[in-house]
C-alpha cells in the first residue's frame, strides 16, 4: 500500500526534488505539503513544472496532521526551529517523521529522542540522505582505527544556513568515537576551522557549490583522502525513499540514516 507523506518545506529546491520523488515512487504518494512563505496557495504539481494535481501548499501543518490517514508520514525539508517544533507536533499526533533539516540543537535532538522513545513512533534525523555520502562516513570510521590526525573540510551552496553541515558534524562524532587517541594541531581557532568532537572542520559556502565534503587522514609519510560530491539533488532521492520506509518501522529515534544500512 501507498504511503501518504505530508511534506515541510515543499517549496525549496530539496522540497520541490523529493515531492517529484515521492510522486513518482510506487509506494508513496503526496497526501499535504506546506510552505512558509514561497509557493504558499500554489498547486504542488505545477509547483515542478507538471499538471495541477489539486493539492496546494498550506502555511499549518497541524490541520493536515488531524486529518491525515494514520499510516502517515511527515517528511521535514524545513529548517531547524521549524523542523523540531514540527516534529513534535507529529509526534503528538502519532505520526512517524523523518527529518532532513539541520541545525537542531543537541538539546533539541536529545528532547526528540525521549519524545519518541516515550511514545514508541519513529523519529529518523538524517543529516544527509546521500548514500554515497553516508558510505563515505562507514569508511571514515574504518580509516579512523589507523589514522591518528584527521581533518574535514566541507563545501555547499552559499544559502546553507548552518556550518559546519549536520554532514559533516555526523562524521566527526562518528570519527571521534572510533579512535580515542586523535590528535589536533589546532592552534589558531579562527584559521583551523571550528572544532567538531576535537576535530577541525573547515565550512566553505560558494554559488556553483551544492554539497560536497572531504575526510583527510594523515599518517607517517602518506596521507589518505576520502570524497563525496553530490551534483544533483537527485542524488539524495533514493535515501529519502528509504528513509520514509525505515521509520515506519522504528518505535525510538535514529540519529544518521547509515545506522539503518
Amino acid at each position: 500500500m501507498s504511503t501518504p507523506i505530508i511534506l515541510a518545506g515543499a517549496a525549496g529546491k530539496m522540497g520541490r526534488a523529493a515531492l517529484a520523488a515521492i510522486a513518482d515512487s510506487p509506494d508513496t504518494h503526496i497526501w499535504g505539503a506546506t510552505t512558509r512563505q514561497q509557493g504558499l496557495g500554489q498547486d504542488a504539481g505545477l509547483l515542478i513544472g507538471r499538471e495541477a494535481w489539486g493539492l496546494f501548499l498550506q502555511a499549518e501543518l497541524a490541520p493536515l496532521l488531524q486529518n491525515a490517514p494514520p499510516e502517515t508520514v511527515l517528511v521535514d525539508l524545513s529548517h531547524g526551529a521549524a523542523a523540531y517544533h514540527n516534529a513534535l507536533l507529529a509526534l503528538k499526533h502519532q505520526r512517524p517523521v523523518v527529518i532532513g533539516a539541520t541545525g537542531l540543537s543537541e538539546a533539541q535532538i536529545e528532547d526528540l529522542q525521549q519524545q519518541s522513545e516515550h511514545q514508541q513512533i519513529g523519529v529518523l534525523l538524517a543529516p544527509n540522505f546521500s548514500l554515497g555520502a553516508l558510505l563515505m562516513m562507514r569508511f571514515a570510521v574504518q580509516a579512523a582505527q589507523y589514522f591518528d590526525w584527521v581533518e574535514i573540510i566541507e563545501r555547499h551552496h552559499e544559502n546553507k544556513r548552518d556550518a559546519p553541515s549536520g554532514t559533516a558534524r555526523k562524521t566527526a562524532e562518528l570519527i571521534a568515537e572510533a579512535n580515542a587517541h586523535l590528535t589536533s594541531a589546532h592552534t589558531e581557532p579562527l584559521a583551523r576551522g571550528e572544532q567538531v568532537a576535537g576535530i577541525p572542520v573547515h565550512s566553505l559556502r560558494l554559488p556553483g557549490s551544492l554539497a560536497h565534503q572531504e575526510v583527510l587522514f594523515g599518517g607517517l609519510g602518506q596521507t589518505l583522502t576520502l570524497r563525496h560530491d553530490s551534483l544533483d539533488r537527485a542524488s539524495f532521492m533514493p535515501g529519502l525513499l528509504l528513509a520514509i520506509q525505515k521509520v515506519r518501522q522504528l518505535q525510538h529515534c535514529v540519529y544518521g540514516l547509515e545506522n539503518l544500512i
